[in-house]
């Protein structure tokens, strides 16, 4: 399970490409309302999935406390169908992939492993 399919390194080393792309990427982001509710990108990834379940396991206490608190204040504002206060947003520059690179990571081991299991050994 890999986590999607990436552009960004394509959008960054283009000009072009990162000066018409990145405001439609902003402008979207900003239509998706999560950064309204107080949540960064990685706390809306859907996390049933036995890889991202352990890559919730690698982070760190304060990064894992984050996560919930960031969480119970989105489903509190939810709740009272109201977004939070301005000052609680997140802004565009907080919003750091923490969780990605863990997921990356468990992914690059399983396929390690796959590899590693299914090696044939034959006999001289």
């Amino acid at each position: 399970m890999a986590v999607g399919y990436s552009l960004i390194n394509w959008i960054n080393g283009s000009r072009t490409a990162s000066r018409y792309i990145k405001p439609v990427a902003t402008w979207y982001a900003n239509l998706a309302g999560y950064r309204r509710m107080g949540l960064k990108y990685d706390d809306i990834v859907a996390d049933e999935s036995p890889e991202i379940q352990r890559a919730l396991e690698r982070l760190t206490p304060r990064e894992h406390y984050d996560r919930q608190y960031r969480m119970k204040l989105a489903s509190h504002a939810s709740v009272t169908h109201k977004d939070l206060p301005k000052e609680q947003w997140v802004d565009p520059k907080e919003d750091v992939r923490y969780l990605t690179p863990h997921i990356e990571e468990v992914v690059k081991e399983n396929e390690e492993r796959a590899a590693w299991d299914s090696i044939k050994v034959q006999r001289k």
